[in-house]
C-alpha cells in the first residue's frame, strides 16, 4: 500500500469549501439529529438547527416521526420559536412572545396569520381564505424533510426527493451492532462540546488510532492494542480487545453494571466502533455506548453532542451512577478535541499544502473519498 496525500490543507479552511459541503453533503445525505427518546409521545416536538436550516421534528397523532422545514407556506414565517426559544439578536429583550407553534400536541399554528396544519403537515385552516378566491387548502402542505430512525437515532434528509435508501445508509452499522440493544438504551448523560476544528479533522481523528499512544495514555492502559504498531491492523469488525481483566471503557476497565444480554463472547470482552458519515460516531462497550453527533457550524467550528447510553434496567437501579464511564470518556474526548484544534491551527501555515494519509487509518471510512465524491467536481482551483 503506497503512502497517499490527505485532502488539500485549504479544504479544512476555506469558507467556499464549507458552503459546498453544506449544500452537497449535509443537505443531501442522511444526518443524525436526535434520539427517539427525546420525542417520547404523540405531539412531542423539537425545533432543530440543522446546518443553518430550522427543522421541526415531531411525532404525529399515531406516534410516527415526521419532519418539516419550520416555515409556513403562506408568507414564510417560522412556525415555532428557535431552538433556544428566543431570538438571538442583541435587542431580543424587547420582543414579545407570540402564539403559535405546536398547539396542544395536535396541530401546528402559524403565529402570523393563524394558518393551522395537522401533525402530518397538511393545511387544515386558513382564516378568510375561501374556494371562491381559487384557494384549495387540500393542496397546501408544509415542506417535508425525510425522517427515519435506526437504533433509537433519528435521521433527517433535507432533500428528500434525492434521498438514497435509508436502509443502505445504516446497513454496515446495523450489522456491526446487531446484538447490541442500542435502540432500547437511554441517555444517562450528555456532554456538549464546541471544538474549534473542521469537522473532517474530527472524522479523521476518530478514524485512526495512530494517535492513541501519544494522545491517550489512559485509554491505552485499558486497550493496549491501540498503541501496538501505531494502531495498525485493528480488527474493528471483531472488536478491539481490552487488557486482561478489563471489559469496558472506565479508568479501571471494570464496572458494576451488567454486560448487555445477547452479546457474543467477543463483544463481552472487546470494544467496537463505527462511523456513519457525515456526522455520527458510535463506540460500544459491553455495558454502555458512547455516541457522538457532530454539527459542523463553519469551516473551523464543530459542535458535538456526546450522549452516554445505558440500559433502563441499570438506570432504574437504586443509586445508579454512570460517572465511571462518563468521566473516563470526558478525559479522552478533551484529549481528542485539543489535538484536533492543534491540527486546525497547524494547517493554516502557508507552507502546509497537504498532509500524509497514514496506512493505519480505516480505508473503509476514508473521509477523502467520501467528501471528494460529493464536492470534488464543484471545487475551483
Amino acid at each position: 500500500m503506497s503512502i497517499e496525500q490527505t485532502l488539500p490543507s485549504n479544504w479544512y479552511l476555506r469558507d467556499d469549501i464549507f458552503s459546498l459541503e453544506r449544500e452537497h453533503i449535509f443537505f443531501r445525505d442522511w444526518v443524525c439529529v436526535a434520539r427517539e427518546e427525546q420525542l417520547p409521545g404523540p405531539g412531542d416536538h423539537l425545533v432543530l438547527d440543522v446546518y443553518g436550516q430550522s427543522i421541526l421534528l415531531l411525532r404525529n397523532t399515531e406516534g410516527k416521526l415526521r419532519g418539516f422545514y419550520n416555515v409556513c407556506r403562506h408568507r414564510g414565517a417560522q412556525l415555532c420559536a428557535s431552538e433556544s426559544g428566543e431570538d438571538s439578536h442583541e435587542d431580543s429583550h424587547d420582543r414579545l412572545p407570540l402564539k403559535g407553534g405546536v398547539v396542544g400536541g395536535r396541530s401546528i399554528l402559524c403565529p402570523y396569520h393563524a394558518w393551522r396544519y395537522d401533525l402530518d403537515g397538511q393545511l387544515q385552516r386558513a382564516p378568510h381564505m375561501t374556494e371562491d378566491m381559487g384557494f384549495d387548502a387540500s393542496e397546501v402542505q408544509l415542506h417535508t424533510v425525510g425522517c427515519e430512525s435506526w437504533g433509537g437515532f433519528v435521521f433527517v434528509h433535507l432533500t428528500p426527493d434525492e434521498a438514497s435508501p435509508f436502509d443502505e445508509h445504516v446497513a454496515v452499522a446495523a450489522k456491526a451492532f446487531e446484538r447490541y440493544p442500542i435502540e432500547n438504551l437511554r441517555i444517562g448523560r450528555t456532554i456538549s462540546y464546541q471544538v474549534r476544528a473542521n469537522w473532517k479533522i474530527i472524522c479523521e481523528n476518530y478514524n485512526e488510532c495512530y494517535h492513541c499512544g501519544p494522545v491517550h495514555p489512559e485509554l491505552c492502559k485499558i486497550v493496549p492494542a491501540f498503541r501496538d504498531r501505531g494502531g495498525a491492523d485493528l480488527d474493528w469488525e471483531r472488536g478491539i480487545p481490552h487488557r486482561e481483566g478489563a471489559v469496558t471503557f472506565t479508568e479501571s476497565g471494570t464496572t458494576a453494571r451488567r454486560t448487555f444480554p445477547g452479546l457474543n463472547e467477543d463483544e463481552q470482552q472487546r470494544h467496537k466502533g463505527d462511523a456513519l458519515y457525515p456526522n455520527l460516531f458510535i463506540s460500544a462497550a459491553s455495558d454502555h455506548v458512547a455516541v457522538f453527533v457532530l454539527r459542523a457550524q463553519s469551516a473551523d467550528l464543530t459542535h458535538i453532542d456526546c450522549h452516554f447510553l445505558f440500559e433502563t434496567y441499570e438506570m432504574e437501579q437504586p443509586g445508579f451512577d454512570c460517572a465511571d464511564a462518563v468521566d473516563f470518556w470526558h478525559l479522552v474526548n478533551r484529549q481528542d478535541w485539543t489535538i484536533c484544534e492543534r491540527v486546525q491551527q497547524g494547517v493554516t501555515a502557508r507552507i502546509h499544502e497537504h498532509g500524509i494519509f497514514s496506512p493505519m487509518e480505516d480505508w473503509n471510512l476514508d473521509i477523502r473519498r467520501y467528501v471528494t465524491d460529493r464536492i470534488g467536481q464543484f471545487v475551483a482551483d
